[in-house]
């Protein structure tokens, strides 16, 4: 994100906005993604995590400070992951997967928090939000427009994060779901190689191939939240 700046894509007032979109997920959402994984683990029977500390929403147990500068830079980013012992699970592997999922569930209800903030600001503040008239962005209200950009793009963080850690290669949260339906030898192997498919992970990152199918789930994970937190307000006004 940084980098647009850097390159001309953001002007200046932008920037610090999602700068401030990124900090309040760094602080508030990532905690909330971890403490998921932690909360169902230990309903699922691994009391482990409360006695590492995992077990609450203060930012300063889950907060990496790499990840952070991550999602600061690039857009994407991670907490600290919080330790699973699936041999406390009745069914391990089934337990391990509903765990994995639940940080990106996290996401999407971060993201539909936003959007029902968007969309109760837009139903009840008349002239609140920029207006679109024949191709041409009309600013109603300058402040209304900032938390605009601020919505938008909290929202779509979030959504990203959601897509992003439901792919299927390790260390992400989505190949443990993976696994739940793989036979233990191949899961092994995924485990032996985790360091090289991770270091092909951030390769497929950085060299754009990802870029297209992440921007295409998540524009559709975008428009179903759209779609999901305007309808409580779709007979507003």
């Amino acid at each position: 994100m940084l980098f647009d700046l850097l390159r001309g894509n953001l002007d200046f007032t932008t920037a610090i906005i999602q700068v401030l979109a990124i900090l309040v997920i760094v602080f508030l959402v990532l905690p909330f993604h971890e403490w998921a994984h932690a909360f169902t683990a230990s309903k699922l029977g691994d009391t482990s995590v409360k006695y590492r500390g995992r077990l609450t929403l203060n930012p300063m147990a889950h907060i990496d400070p790499i990840g952070s500068l991550a999602l600061l830079l690039f857009g994407f980013g991670w907490a600290k992951p919080v330790p699973i012992d699936s041999r406390n699970f009745k069914k391990p592997k089934t337990g391990m997967a509903i765990v994995a999922l639940m940080g990106p569930a996290a996401n999407i209800v971060a993201a539909i928090v936003g959007g029902l903030i968007f969309h109760a600001i837009a139903a009840f503040s008349t002239g609140f939000f920029p207006m679109v008239q024949n191709g041409n962005l009309y600013s109603l209200n300058v402040f209304g427009y900032y938390l605009y950009i601020f919505l938008r793009f909290y929202i779509t963080v979030n959504c990203s994060l959601a897509v992003f850690n439901l792919l299927p290669i390790p260390p992400l949260d989505g190949s443990k779901i993976l696994f739940a339906f793989l036979p233990d030898r191949i899961v092994v192997k995924f485990y032996q190689y985790q360091q090289v498919i991770s270091i092909i992970l951030i390769a497929l990152i950085f060299s754009r191939i990802l870029s297209v199918p992440l921007s295409w789930l998540t524009g559709q994970v975008l428009g179903f939240v759209d779609w999901l937190t305007a309808l409580p307000f779709s007979f507003v006004g």
